[in-house]
This record gives structure tokens, C-alpha cells and sequence, in this order.
């Protein structure tokens, strides 16, 4: 009588879930042939109680509600007669489980006699077989569909809870899962593990202002008589005096000759040497200048923890790389491109405390003075650069701004010109001389604001971007003075028509 009970609370669970199975939506339904031998989950029944039942019996009903098709396997011998000429008995049992799976008491119940399943893919109906104790376990398949951590990152760590040489697991990358084959103890291990690390990663809103300042003073004071001095000509003899073609910087000197001209045809006559006044090219200065110069940018960008954001702000500056010719070939000439810019790298790592570790890698490249470089005999200008670079790791709270300075570049400058004897005369000299100083200071400073993103910082956007067909006219129309379209006038009924 206990045991037709508990036949009885086993089938009445049993009828409860298939009921459940009923109600759910037809197209989850598969036929037995789809099923596998053994159902990968269940429900979870709440009580499970046998009372002094044949083990065969306990088997037949938890196969049942565990959707299994089996054999039991004749080496059982359960119901045979044995050696001995006696009929094998199956034994008595009696468990009590709470909030089991019908699989996993199943597997339990097998496991505590030596017995076992083994699948059959191609009948799908188990066979419930003695378990050889020397045999190693069976390896099982499985597929594990991962959220948010890529393949390639939780491989290795997969492979760590390995312990069977015959295990193995291959990351699929289109469609992020991992296909694990290994024994059963190991599969609940690595189930384990990819629930630690497929986790949501966190994100760093990195909020840069890069402020840069130029002050540029610059004073001239005095007159300048190098225009006039440096370009006479002065000879004495029979001969007339012959103009040179260009001056030293190639330009024709049709309009800049004569200066000083001393007639020498009829011999050294002082008398007849004038200075006319073309050839006056004084510069006077008293002049003083300042130039201020404010660059600002202001960058945003989100990144994942650990993963590196880069922020370049500035131009690409064209070089002209030249080629000498030689006997056999013809030189020639090609360009290309540098950064001229503002660059910053920064790598952020969320630590404990809501602090946030941050490398920071910051440089500067900046046209610097030209310097005469001789290829082939040609006389070209080659280009230099200055670059200023600032490495640094720090630690700050998320939310606090970091500040990085002190890339400052001062060039100063500071010409003399002068007449000899003329410019050192007290008082006067001053008509005789003139003095320039100039002042370029450069100054970088850096502010940066790490703040780790909250999910609720997140808010959706309605967007009818996918909806749009491409061809929507402009929202804002121009008038017919501003446009250069000729204008369409619509009627009252709608029809476009051109105006006369």
C-alpha cells in the first residue's frame, strides 16, 4: 500500500506539469523524434517521495517526467534468472527530495545503484546500463551563449577548469557562444565560472578641455638704414659702373638700381657723386605689438573600462619630400602628410571606491624654424618640428577633474641694427640704430574629468532614422531673394506651377 501511495504523489506531480505543458504556445511543441534522450532542464517539482518501491519502478516514473525514452539494458538483470538459477529481484528504495528536476533525480538514483544512461542519437531512446567503475565519465556537449564577454577574452579561463585531457572548448565568434565538450562535473564548473565573468562591463565618460594660449609681444624702435647701405655700389676708375642683375635674393633690380653712383668716365671727380632719392630706403620704427592667441577644445567621448580613448585636435601639414636626379634619371618630387596636433591617450581603469585609475599619454608636434639643407647642388628649406610629450598614471574619484600643465614654450628674440660709429653716439646714435625684441610664449593646460557611466545615465531616443526614405525636402525653406533656385508657386490646388 505505501508504495502504490507514492506511485501515486510521483504520477499526480506528473500530470500537474503536463498540464502546464499544455497551456503553453504551440510553437515551442516539438515531436518525440526532436527530443533528445535525455531533456537538458526541467520543472522543478517540489516534493519527490518513494516509499519502499522497486527501483525499476521508481526509474520508469521519473524517466516519464523527465520526457525520457529508455531500455533498460538485460546485463541489468533485473527480472532474469541469474547464475544461480534464481530471478534477480529489483531492489526496494525508499528517498524523500525536495525541489529536485525529474533528470536530476533521475541521475541521482542511477548514480547511487552504478547505473547510467547512455544516449543514442540516432534512435533517441536511452539505455539504462551498468556503469563500469574504471570507465572514464562521458563527455558532454554544450552550448553556452555568452552577453556581454567576448569568446576570445574567456577562453583561456575556460580552459583553466579543464582537469580531462578529452575536454575541450571552441569560441565561436560571429555569434558569441562557446561550445563546450567536456564531462558533467566539469560543464557545472564552467557554468559557474562564465556566470563571474560574463558580466556587463563598465563604461568611463572621458570629458577633455585642452586650452592652449599664445602671447606674442613684439617692440621695434629705431631707423633702420641696412635698405639703403647694404645695396650701394661704389667704384672709382675709367670704366663705367655696370648694375648687377638681381640682388641677393633673386629679384630683378630694374627699380632698386641706382643708390650711390660716383661718375667715372672723366676720372675721380667727388663733385659729381650723388645719392638721389630713390636710393633712401630707411625704415623708421616706433612701433609696439601684442598679439593673444586662445585655442580651445573641448572633446567627449564614452569607453569601456581598461580600453584606450584617443583625442587628436589640430591639422595635417603637407612635406615635400625632393628627389636629386642623377645622369641616368630625373629627380622629382613628392608629398606627404604629419599630425600637427594636440594628442591625447587615455586609458581608464574602474578601481574600488568609485576611484578611477587613469594613464594618461599626452603629446605636442608644432612646426618649428626651417634650416637650409643642399641636395643636388639646389639649395632647399627643410622643416623641423618641436613636440613636447607628458606620460603619467594617476588615481582620482570619478566625477574630479585632473589638471595637467607647465608645457610652456617661451622663444625670445632680440636684433640689433646699427650704422658703425654712427649708431654708438650718444643721444644721436638712437637716429643711427634700431633695436626689435619679440617674446613667443606658448602655454598648454590640460583638464580632464573621468566619471564612471551609471545605467540610469542612459536614456533612449526616439529615432525615425530607419523609417526615412531619403528623399525629404529641406525643413527650411529659402526665400527667392536669397535662393538661387528659380521659385516654384503652388496654386490653391495644390499643383505646382511656374510663374510667368
Amino acid at each position: 500500500m505505501k508504495a502504490k501511495i507514492a506511485i501515486v504523489t510521483i504520477v499526480g506531480l506528473a500530470a500537474c506539469h503536463m498540464a502546464l505543458a499544455q497551456n503553453e504556445p504551440a510553437a515551442a511543441d516539438k515531436s518525440a523524434a526532436d527530443k533528445p534522450a535525455v531533456v537538458a532542464s526541467g520543472a522543478v517539482i517540489p516534493l519527490i517521495q518513494f516509499q519502499e518501491v522497486p527501483l525499476t519502478t521508481a526509474i520508469e516514473n521519473l524517466a516519464r517526467q523527465a520526457s525520457l525514452n529508455y531500455i533498460l539494458d538485460p546485463k541489468v538483470g533485473y527480472g532474469q534468472v541469474g547464475e544461480n538459477g534464481q530471478v534477480k529481484t529489483s531492489p526496494n528504495i525508499s528517498i524523500r527530495w525536495e525541489n529536485l528536476t525529474a533528470q536530476q533525480a533521475l541521475l541521482a538514483l542511477l548514480g547511487n545503484y552504478g547505473l547510467q544512461v547512455v544516449d543514442d542519437p540516432k534512435t533517441k531512446i536511452a539505455r539504462i546500463t551498468i556503469k563500469d567503475p574504471a570507465a572514464p565519465d562521458p563527455l558532454q556537449t554544450k552550448i553556452i551563449q555568452l552577453k556581454f564577454a567576448s569568446p576570445s577574452n574567456i577562453l583561456a579561463s575556460v580552459q583553466t577548469v579543464f582537469t580531462d585531457k578529452r575536454s575541450k572548448v571552441v569560441a565561436d565568434i560571429r555569434t558569441s557562444q562557446l561550445v563546450v565538450s567536456s564531462t558533467e562535473k566539469e560543464l557545472a564548473e564552467v557554468d559557474k565560472l562564465v556566470a563571474l565573468l560574463d558580466t556587463q562591463t563598465k563604461q568611463v565618460l572621458i570629458e577633455a578641455k585642452i586650452l592652449e594660449t599664445t602671447i606674442s609681444p613684439k617692440t621695434d624702435k629705431g631707423i633702420d638704414w641696412s635698405g639703403t647701405l647694404s645695396r650701394q655700389s661704389v667704384a672709382l676708375g675709367n670704366n663705367l659702373q655696370t648694375p648687377p642683375l638681381v640682388d641677393s635674393v633673386n629679384k630683378p633690380l630694374a627699380t632698386v638700381w641706382p643708390k650711390l653712383m660716383i661718375d667715372t668716365a672723366k676720372g675721380f671727380n667727388p663733385g659729381t657723386a650723388f645719392l638721389d632719392a630713390d636710393g633712401v630706403n630707411l625704415a623708421i620704427s616706433f612701433l609696439n605689438s601684442s598679439g593673444d592667441t586662445k585655442v580651445v577644445s573641448e572633446p567627449r567621448m564614452v569607453t569601456l573600462d581598461n580600453q584606450k580613448a584617443s583625442i587628436d585636435v589640430g591639422i595635417m601639414f603637407p612635406i615635400v619630400n625632393t628627389t636629386a636626379g642623377t645622369a641616368n634619371t630625373t629627380g622629382g618630387s613628392t608629398v606627404s602628410y604629419t599630425n600637427l596636433t594636440v594628442n591625447l591617450d587615455v586609458t581608464p581603469r574602474i578601481a574600488a571606491n568609485n576611484f578611477i585609475e587613469l594613464k594618461v599619454l599626452q603629446g605636442v608636434l608644432r612646426l618649428g624654424p626651417n634650416f637650409k639643407s643642399v641636395i643636388g647642388g639646389l639649395s632647399s628649406d627643410v622643416n623641423s618640428f618641436l613636440t613636447r610629450k607628458l606620460d603619467t598614471t594617476v588615481l582620482i574619484p570619478s566625477g574630479n577633474t585632473l589638471v595637467m600643465g607647465g608645457l610652456i614654450q617661451d622663444t625670445t628674440g632680440n636684433n640689433s641694427t646699427k650704422v658703425p660709429l654712427l649708431g654708438d653716439i650718444p643721444g644721436v646714435g638712437q637716429l643711427f640704430r634700431k633695436d626689435s625684441k619679440s617674446l613667443d610664449r606658448q602655454n598648454l593646460t590640460i583638464f580632464i574629468t573621468p566619471t564612471v557611466v551609471k545605467d540610469e545615465d542612459f536614456q533612449p531616443a526616439k529615432s525615425a532614422y530607419l523609417k526615412t526614405t531619403g528623399n525629404e525636402e529641406l525643413t527650411e525653406d529659402w526665400s527667392a531673394w536669397d535662393s538661387g533656385k528659380a521659385k516654384k508657386w503652388k496654386s490653391d490646388k495644390g499643383s505646382t506651377q511656374a510663374f510667368k
